[in-house]
């Protein structure tokens, strides 16, 4: 058995790459278990010089593994970049927290200085959260662009947790006069509903500095929405809005559609099976007229939207000239409606922007 797992690590190590400041062990299905399990690791993080990213995605990593790893890193000023993803494959979810605590520990002894923390596909739930908390309020990511959390299962009180950290890490770091301004929010299919939702749109709306935000499948309903919303308007950076998969109804989607008009630099917008209806829909398109002149991609998709107010979305993205695609979709137009949305679009000029058509089966 030690012989194998010997010859394990010596083909991992002959796969590792290394450059650019980086050491990655992506995706080498290794099981680090224990101390001895990592020895190697360990080795060529301290002989690594400038080390800036350690990409451990795809592994399984326990408690004791991550102990000695961290060790490794508390002299790693230069450190940059965590790419944690898909890294607990089969541990039990208590061993998760302790392990996220002594790598954030690490990091923050060594005084590093973060610009990427990846740890998607681990869920964790909200006591995954609480590992990372201290890390995430701490001066180690007042330099924080890029936080990925997909599919970590945080549920409200992993929401609120981070929430409360991300507030704490920018009122720190404002103090000091470098405020925290994350650029990319990623945390889709976590469960986080409204008030997980409302309480991460009060951190959004503090910081003001998103470019991309997505939350898509998070069970969230029109209240969530709206405060996302208003948080969205003072991002006024935004870029990319991905809420796929939730309940907007009417009254989010009115909201959503208000705060849109005064964002000059959205680029894609996602709100596909998102429930926005019709009413939503003329709200959209009225935002289309007046606003969002760089647009690119709108997926309003199964949102239950009638001919007329899908025909009104298009016939709004009239003067959109940076427009590449809308996904109208499997909405509640029929036939003939999509047979007219279809020569609408050709009339326009747009016809090959169209997104395919299926008409919906109730």
């Amino acid at each position: 058995m030690a012989s194998d797992v010997v010859a394990q690590l010596a083909d991992s190590l002959a796969r590792t790459q290394v450059g650019g400041g980086e050491l990655s062990y992506k995706g080498q299905g290794l099981k680090l278990d224990n101390a001895d399990s990592v020895k190697d690791i360990v080795k060529a993080i301290r002989e690594f010089e400038g080390l800036r990213a350690l990409r451990l995605e795809g592994n399984t990593v326990g408690v004791e593994a991550a102990q000695a790893i961290a060790k490794a890193l508390e002299d790693k000023c230069d450190f940059e970049c965590c790419y944690w993803s898909d890294m607990f494959t089969g541990r039990l979810r208590s061993e998760i927290p302790p392990a996220l605590t002594s790598l954030g520990a690490a990091l923050i002894s060594a005084g590093a200085k973060l610009k990427v923390l990846d740890l998607s596909d681990n869920a964790f739930g909200p006591d995954g959260v609480k590992g990372i908390e201290t890390l995430l309020k701490s001066s180690a990511c007042h330099s924080l662009q890029e936080l990925r959390l997909n599919n970590c299962g945080m549920g409200i009180g992993g929401g609120k947790i981070l929430a409360a950290a991300l507030t704490q890490c920018h009122r720190e770091s404002s103090k000091l006069g470098a405020p925290l301004r994350l650029r990319v929010f990623i945390a889709g299919r976590n469960r986080l509903e409204n008030d997980g939702a409302t309480a991460l749109a009060q951190a959004f709306q503090l910081m003001g500095s998103l470019e991309e935000v997505h939350m898509p499948q998070n069970g969230i309903n029109h209240p969530g929405v709206t405060a996302l919303a208003c948080a969205m308007q003072c991002n006024t950076q935004l870029r990319v809005l991905n809420l796929n998969d939730n309940t907007f109804t009417k009254k989010g989607a009115i909201a959503m559609a208000q705060a849109l008009k005064h964002l000059r630099s959205v680029q894609v917008i996602n709100f596909g099976d998102c429930l926005v209806r019709s009413e939503g829909a003329f709200a959209i398109a009225e935002t289309l007229k007046e606003g969002l002149p760089i647009l690119k991609e709108l997926n309003l998709s199964f949102g239950e939207i009638t001919e007329e107010a899908a025909l009104a979305v298009a016939k709004a993205a009239k003067h959109k000239d940076q427009l590449e695609k809308l996904d109208l979709n499997g909405n509640c137009i029929g036939e003939e409606g999509c047979q007219n949305l279809r020569e609408l679009m050709q009339d326009l000029n747009m016809g090959d922007l169209l997104a395919s058509l299926r008409v919906r089966i109730n």
